[in-house]
């Protein structure tokens, strides 16, 4: 096993270091969000390959595929309001709850 250069052990150290501040993780959860977005085109809606030829046909089909998505949201939010209906704990959550384990609200607060 080889240890890393110096100058790459240093950057991993004050990478890692500025990842615990608040800046950062507001930063990273606009980024995440937007790479959800991305992955959820890129697999759920065959965004790699383009149906038609030619840049315009090409721009189009992106276009509406965006507009369907954006009406699928839309249409899964509840009326103006009322409340979003809270989701069933997964079977880990419900473990930790059984065995009376605290459980923090997301993964994000874990560092903090």
């Amino acid at each position: 096993m080889d240890f890393p250069p110096r100058e790459l052990r240093d950057l991993q150290l004050r990478v890692r270091t500025e990842q615990q501040t608040t800046e950062w993780k507001t930063r990273y959860a606009v980024r995440s969000g937007v790479e959800g977005t991305v992955n959820e085109f890129a697999h759920g809606h065959g965004m790699r390959r383009c149906r038609y030829r030619g840049q315009y046909k090409a721009h189009l089909q992106h276009v509406l595929t965006a507009i369907a998505v954006n009406i699928e949201r839309l249409s899964g939010l509840p009326p103006a309001g009322e409340a979003r209906p809270s989701r069933q704990p997964t079977a880990f959550q419900n473990y930790l709850d059984q065995h009376k384990i605290p459980r923090p609200k997301s993964w994000r607060t874990l560092g903090s």
